[in-house]
């Protein structure tokens, strides 16, 4: 007797690549808005810009890593560009560039990748 047994597909993802990339989608599209509208502002955006890309880049390079060692280095730069990012987040907030509800969500958004970058360093350094 022939048969087959089809299984599906199942994909578990990553949270942090998955969030990460995120991130920067909504990061790349506020630049666009506020660069139309208010270009005065050009040099803090273009930082927010470099800061909240290289987030999920870094988390997409570590992916890449050789060696542990370059895994928890390319996540601490993650790690260091998120602390950024939510610097030039709140300076826009307090400087009335970014309304409350924007200001919510993207503070929000990026207090979690530094949650989840900071537990996943912690438990890669505890199992060293």
């Amino acid at each position: 007797m022939n048969f087959k047994i089809a299984e599906k597909s199942v994909s578990y993802g990553n949270a942090i690549k998955n969030k990460s990339f995120d991130f920067a989608v909504r990061v790349i599209k506020l630049y666009k808005y506020f660069k139309k509208n208010e270009a005065s502002l050009d040099p803090i955006l273009k930082q927010l810009l470099r800061s909240g890309t290289s987030i999920g880049a870094n988390v997409h390079e570590a992916q890449g890593a050789i060696t542990k060692k370059d895994f928890i280095n390319k996540l601490q730069i993650s790690l260091k560009e998120a602390n950024e990012t939510e610097y030039w987040i709140n300076l826009l907030f307090k400087t009335e560039v970014l309304k409350l509800e924007q200001f919510d969500s993207l503070e929000k958004d990026c207090k979690e990748l530094i949650k989840l970058l900071t537990s996943i360093l912690k438990s890669l350094k505890s199992n060293a």
